[in-house]
């Protein structure tokens, strides 16, 4: 099967096109041919060793398609279920097999390419806005990289949970996507956590979803008001560095939190949950999934570029 495999990290020319055998299920594992993959940034964290994992490794954690093998002990999915899953290497390929536990049935009404393109972010979208911060009408709402797609799908979610959401992107034609996707005002990076307070008469937002890091991090501890929460939900300019946790208190009992999907869907249950709950968004036309572009697999490389210059808005597919 053709497949991209890292043997040493570095850049997007780590990504290398390479023949492997096709996979077989181990028990309790089924094999999916995967029909669309999903690009992310943790793929870059994961290709440049800021998440350390033992190379060779084919990277990916997003894909959707149809079972064609099932392992041992698997009961519950059978040759020719409609499939995704968002927390398991090796997506960057024909063929991944996946433990049986990790898949997730996509229903008919879902396309595969939307649940393809909407799973990962789609995840960590709900449970940001439902269990991280459980967002309230009324409330105000910043997301920073709100044209992207892990933004596009905070700023529908945050909406239809009626919150008054703030939008911050970088240029002008992003700022018109994410008041598309729901927003109330869009606002430039420059000065924006002024902006927050003048929008808000003064008082600053209840959450902030920062998915930018390093260069936002301090103008988005002053967009809060007092007792507001920061979301550090991605690190597209690079990591934080150390904190003083005094500055939260001096800034009005401000609380910080760095959360990861693993820790919100740690078993299988809790991630079938979350998965219909989104799914039945996507049925019902509450979240839109914003497929900007698709790509051949061999050009992932191409791909991993303009996710890191910040070059895309909405969701690029990969197409094996």
């Amino acid at each position: 099967m053709r497949a991209i495999q890292v043997s040493r990290v570095g850049g997007s020319a780590a990504l290398t096109p390479v023949e492997l055998p096709d996979p077989l299920p181990a028990a309790g594992e089924v094999v999916v041919r995967n029909a669309a993959i999903g690009l992310n940034f943790i793929d870059v964290y994961f290709r440049d060793g800021t998440y350390p994992t033992t190379c060779p490794f084919i990277p990916g954690q997003e894909a959707a398609g149809t079972v064609i093998a099932v392992g041992d002990g698997v009961e519950e999915i059978t040759i020719g279920d409609r499939v995704a899953y968002a927390t398991q290497l090796g997506a960057y390929a024909e063929h991944t097999a996946v433990p049986a536990g990790k898949l997730i049935p996509v229903p008919e009404e879902v396309h595969l390419r939307d649940a393809a393109a909407v799973l990962l972010q789609g995840l960590a979208a709900h449970y940001l806005t439902h269990t991280t911060h459980a967002v309230h009408p009324g409330e105000s709402v910043v997301v920073l990289a709100a044209a992207g797609g892990l933004g596009q799908l905070l700023v529908q979610m945050a909406a239809h949970r009626k919150a008054s959401v703030i939008a911050v992107a970088s240029n002008e034609e992003k700022q018109r996507i994410a008041l598309q996707a729901g927003a109330r005002q869009a606002l430039p990076y420059e000065g924006f956590d002024e902006r927050v307070h003048e929008i808000t008469n003064g008082e600053g937002a209840h959450v902030v979803y920062d998915s930018v890091g390093a260069d936002t991090f301090e103008r988005s501890l002053r967009s809060l008001r007092r007792r507001g929460h920061l979301v550090v939900c991605g690190l597209s300019s690079g990591s934080v560095g150390k904190v003083d946790i005094e500055m939260l208190r001096t800034a009005g009992s401000l609380s910080l939190t760095r959360p990861s999907l693993a820790d919100h869907v740690p078993d299988t249950d809790s991630l079938r949950a979350a998965a219909r709950e989104l799914f039945g968004y996507v049925a019902d036309g509450v979240v839109r999934p914003v497929v900007e572009v698709e790509m051949p697999l061999t050009e992932v490389a191409h791909a991993h570029a303009l996710l890191e210059g910040r070059g895309t808005t909405g969701k690029v597919l990969l197409t094996p």
